[in-house]
């Protein structure tokens, strides 16, 4: 993977010495399934970045490996320019990981689960006392601190795995699925806490959820099986992902799918909320050429009336499913 930079010698020195996580040509199988292969990528300081792909891509598995929880089979990761297999210990301090399944003893007090991380991190004295005080503001639980686990709600249960993972101060804070299963307001709550905690950190952001990434991170990472298909800023991919097309039309008429369907390069058409006899469509497209003259065309031909058809913005909802059922190399 070439990653741009400015062609200022010393600009560029300063953008080798910003990164906190370096990959470089990892592999990881698990006897004959692949796990991950050759995945390169860097992420620098302060940056927050989506990690996607479908489920069994690899995100878990490259996440574990950057945790130390797995050792590459080949390749190299750095933290903080720290080698994370020979010293593992040290690069496992600067990291907090907050897992897809959140684990926490629900039985403990929100307060008796914060003090056993801090023990297991050998936090002491005014250090102790001063990560408690800012962690338990930083996520918002001040509220609940003195209550059990086990009678948090699922967004409150987040933040408290939210809460043992920036206890430690880390510089780079790794989220698997931080939001799955929220509903809407908790998701919100969520996101918001996520993009203030990456005002001083850099995040690694698993997600399924594409709005999640749209409004959260600057940059997306997105893997395919076990290995690497993209990586570009957020705006870069949604603007330049080749051959991808969206179009909204409104029409009466009949027959309206079936004849769009016989269009050349149809990838999908979403039926949307209809107004009487207009019937409202999304239409994602394939290939360099634009569909507009041909619905039109189309329209006259079928005696349709025509009261909207206009490009829009594709989606990261597109563009994922776009790179991830034929993956094309779009690493830069």
């Amino acid at each position: 993977m070439v990653i741009e930079t400015p062609t200022d010698n010393n600009a560029t020195s300063d953008a080798k010495n910003d990164l906190t996580i370096q990959v470089n040509q990892v592999s990881k199988n698990f006897g004959r399934r692949r796990g991950v292969q050759n995945i390169t990528f860097n992420i620098q300081k302060g940056e927050v970045v989506g990690f996607l792909g479908p489920n069994g891509a690899g995100k878990t598995t490259t996440m574990r490996l950057l945790t130390s929880f797995y050792t590459p089979d080949t390749g190299s990761i750095l933290i903080n320019k720290i080698d994370a297999q020979e010293h593992d210990i040290i690069t496992r301090s600067s990291i907090g990981y907050l897992p897809e399944n959140n684990p926490l003893y629900a039985d403990l007090l929100v307060s008796e689960y914060l003090e056993f991380v801090a023990d297991l991190r050998g936090m002491t004295g005014s250090e102790r006392r001063d990560n408690l005080e800012r962690t338990i503001e930083e996520v918002g639980i001040s509220e609940h601190y003195y209550l059990p686990i086990n009678q948090l709600s699922k967004g409150y249960r987040q933040r408290v795995g939210l809460a043992q993972a920036i206890l430690h101060r880390p510089t780079i804070l790794i989220m698997d699925e931080p939001t799955e299963g929220l509903d809407p307001n908790q998701r919100i709550t969520i996101r918001d806490t996520i993009k203030s905690l990456g005002k001083d950190r850099t995040v690694l952001l698993s997600t399924h959820v594409m709005q999640e990434v749209e409004t959260t991170c600057e940059r997306v990472i997105v893997i395919s099986n076990g290995q690497l298909v993209a990586d570009k800023p957020v705006k870069d991919i949604l603007k330049d992902t080749a051959g991808l097309q969206i179009i909204h039309i409104e029409l009466e008429g009949n027959e309206i799918e079936t004849n769009l369907r016989k269009l050349p390069n149809i990838e999908s058409i979403e039926r949307g909320d209809s107004e009487g006899a207009r019937k409202k469509y999304t239409i994602s497209t394939s290939g360099d050429k634009d569909l507009r003259p041909d619905i039109f065309n189309l329209a006259k031909k079928q005696n349709w009336v025509l009261w909207e058809l206009r490009e829009g913005r594709a989606r990261l909802e597109e563009v994922f499913h776009s790179l991830t059922s034929n993956p094309t190399d779009l690493k830069e």
